[in-house]
């Protein structure tokens, strides 16, 4: 029942009318109040990352995590495919002929692009609103480091994935090596796609972890994805974005500093009226779509 007003808000989505202003290459709009889309929105382009798309996401990002009226994310791409990964042609004169008297003052520049660049999805995952990415297509390289830095991990029946850096010549550096080994159980499997470049169809994805659900076309996928994020946006965003602040920091700390920070962190963030909203709507057996929590 509830499927239906999801497929709506999907016609809706996917009749991007181009990139929302003042971005060129992210469109963003708001299919309900409390979740937001962004689509990569260079469909002519394969979707491929510009110049544009590395500053644009960091502003983009930055703004959601302000925003108290949004609680979660779904995050796509416009057109025929996800992204193509990096637009060569575009950023060629950044990596290829970069600026300096002399091999430190090289490699200093070229340091301080790099952790610009890396900046454009440590931003997906510092947002504290849980981010649901949906594939379609083809996601290759800049992609992979993408959805790795994103929290739920959809994709189509038709999406394949490639980690593609190898072949143009260079190592990953924005986050698929630091994320992928995270996301997938397989330490195998990581390296034999990082030195192979192979693709990694839908199946496999899932059957590794790298994904959580196939669907079977883009619309019903986006319906998925947006029917997630509203089941998400229905709960309290204390304890949602909370939970994803703290699986973050769990994963990069040991388990006694993980539980010292989740201690430290709920005894401000218990003394909440969402907790008594919560109980409340739990014991009077109603949903939690009918509560109103304060924004955040």
């Amino acid at each position: 029942g509830l499927f239906v007003p999801f497929l709506n808000a999907v016609r809706g989505m996917s009749s991007s009318g181009g990139p929302t202003p003042p971005f060129t290459t992210l469109s963003v709009s708001r299919p309900l109040d409390t979740i937001t889309h962004v689509e990569i929105c260079r469909p002519e382009k394969r979707n491929a990352m510009n110049k544009a798309f590395w500053l644009e996401m960091v502003d983009c990002f930055n703004q959601i995590a302000e925003d108290s009226e949004c609680r979660v994310v779904v995050f796509s791409g416009a057109g025929k495919l996800f992204t193509s990964g990096i637009d060569l042609m575009g950023m060629a004169s950044d990596i290829l002929q970069p600026e300096g008297d002399d091999t430190a003052r090289i490699s200093w520049n070229v340091r301080r692009t790099i952790a610009k660049y890396q900046e454009t999805f440590s931003v997906i995952e510092k947002c504290p609103k849980p981010v649901i990415v949906a594939v379609h297509g083809a996601c290759i390289g800049g992609g992979v480091d993408l959805i790795t830095a994103c929290d739920i991990r959809l994709c189509t029946q038709d999406a394949w994935f490639q980690v593609k850096e190898v072949d143009i010549g260079l190592a990953a550096d924005v986050g698929t090596l630091q994320r992928l080994p995270r996301v997938v159980g397989s330490r195998s499997l990581v390296n034999e796609l990082a030195f192979t470049a192979r693709k990694l169809y839908a199946d496999e994805a899932k059957s590794c972890g790298l994904v959580s659900r196939v669907f079977p076309d883009k619309e019903t996928m986006m319906a998925g994805a947006l029917e997630m994020a509203g089941e998400i946006a229905s709960k309290s965003p204390v304890a949602v974005q909370g939970t994803k602040v703290n699986l973050i920091y769990s994963r990069d700390h040991s388990v006694p500093e993980a539980l010292n920070y989740i201690n430290t962190w709920n005894m401000s963030m218990l003394q909440t009226q969402d907790l008594m909203k919560s109980a409340q709507a739990a014991m009077e057996k109603k949903s939690l779509k009918e509560i109103i929590f304060s924004k955040l």
